[in-house]
C-alpha cells in the first residue's frame, strides 16, 4: 500500500516542526512550498525551505499560491491531503478541492478564538493566560473549519511574544502527532466551530506598538511583551526622546505625584501609568542602542523624567 501523499504549504517554527511530524509518521510529502524570507523582518526562526532542502523534497517559492500554474502544479500531484503550518497567505478554493481527503491548517490559537493573524501576539495584548494550537479543515473563510484537535499552553505573567510562541510550537508539533494517525485511517475526529463574534484579528504593523502612558500599568506592560523583539517592540517618547521599551515587569509600590514618568529608587528604573500602577524597566533601547539602566538610575536620582 502506497503512502499517503501530501503537498504542505509551511513557513515559520510551527512550519519546520510540523513538516518533520509528517514525515516521521510516514506521510510522501511531494512537495513544499514556502514563502521569500521579508528582508524588513528580523528572522529568528527555523527554515522551512532548509528542512525541505535537507530532506531532499521537492520545494518552490510561488509569488502567488493561488496562481494558476501552482494550482494545477498541485492538481497533477493528486495529493491526498494539502496541509498548511504558518504559510503567510490564505489557500484558495480551487487548491483546498485539490486533497482528496482533505485540507487542514495549524493555527496559533485555541479556535474558535484568535482567528486571523498573529494570534500569540494579540493574546498576550489582550492578557490572556492561555492560548495553543489547533488544528483544522480549511474552508474558504479564514479559520472557520472544523476542528480536529487542540492543545492549550500557559501564558505566564511575564512571558513575551517569543516565548509564547516557542510553547505554541511544541503544541503543534503534539497536535499533529497524535492526530496524524487518525487523519490517515480516515477517523478524525470533526467538530464544528462558532463563529464568535470579535474574535478575529488582523495583522499587526510596527506603529501598532506606540505606548499610551495613559494607559494602566498592565496593559502597557501587556502591550511591551506582545511586541518584545525580535518583533518590532513598543516605543514611547521618555523626557522627550524616543525610546523602545523591551522589557517591564509590574511592581507592588504607588508612583509618586506627577502623572506618567519615569523615576528611580535604589538604583533601578520605573515608569508609572496613567492608573498610578509602576512598572519597573528592566531593558530598553534609544536611537544609540541598548540603556545602561544602573547609569540611569543613578542619573536620574532625585529627578523624574516625562513619559509621552
Amino acid at each position: 500500500m502506497s503512502a499517503p501523499r501530501a503537498v504542505v504549504f509551511a513557513y515559520h517554527d510551527v512550519g519546520v516542526r510540523c513538516l518533520k511530524t509528517l514525515l516521521s509518521g510516514g506521510v510522501e510529502v511531494a512537495l513544499v512550498v514556502t514563502v521569500p524570507d521579508d528582508p524588513q523582518e528580523q528572522r529568528w526562526y527555523q527554515s522551512v525551505a532548509a528542512t525541505a532542502a535537507d530532506y531532499g523534497l521537492p520545494l518552490i517559492v510561488p509569488p502567488c499560491p493561488n496562481h494558476s500554474a501552482l494550482v494545477n502544479q498541485v492538481h497533477s500531484l493528486q495529493p491526498d491531503f494539502v496541509f498548511s503550518f504558518y504559510y503567510r497567505s490564505l489557500l484558495g478554493e480551487e487548491l483546498l478541492n485539490s486533497a482528496r481527503r482533505g485540507a487542514l491548517n495549524m493555527h496559533g490559537s485555541l479556535l474558535p478564538r484568535y482567528r486571523g493573524r498573529a494570534p500569540v501576539n494579540w493574546a498576550i495584548l489582550r492578557g490572556e493566560r492561555e492560548t495553543g494550537a489547533t488544528l483544522h479543515y480549511m474552508v474558504a473563510r479564514a479559520d472557520a473549519g472544523d476542528i480536529v484537535d487542540s492543545q492549550s499552553v500557559p501564558i505566564l505573567e511575564d512571558d513575551d511574544a517569543r516565548e509564547v510562541f516557542a510553547k505554541v510550537t511544541v503544541a503543534a508539533e503534539q497536535v499533529l502527532a497524535r492526530s496524524l494517525p487518525a487523519l490517515l485511517a480516515g477517523t478524525a475526529p470533526r467538530r464544528p466551530q462558532p463563529l464568535l463574534a470579535h474574535e478575529y484579528f488582523g495583522r499587526r504593523r510596527p506603529e501598532d506598538g506606540r505606548i499610551d502612558w495613559q494607559r494602566s500599568a498592565r496593559e502597557v506592560h501587556n502591550l511591551v511583551r506582545a511586541v518584545a523583539p525580535p518583533f518590532p517592540a513598543a516605543f514611547g517618547n521618555v523626557g522627550g526622546e524616543r525610546w523602545e521599551i523591551h522589557r517591564t515587569r509590574q511592581v507592588a509600590r504607588r508612583a509618586p505625584p506627577g502623572g506618567a514618568q519615569l523615576f528611580s529608587d535604589a538604583g533601578r528604573c520605573y515608569l508609572s501609568c496613567g492608573d498610578g500602577g509602576v512598572l519597573m524597566l528592566l531593558a530598553a533601547a534609544d536611537a544609540r542602542g541598548a540603556l545602561d539602566l544602573a547609569a540611569l538610575a543613578q542619573r536620574t536620582a532625585g529627578r523624574t523624567l516625562a513619559l509621552s
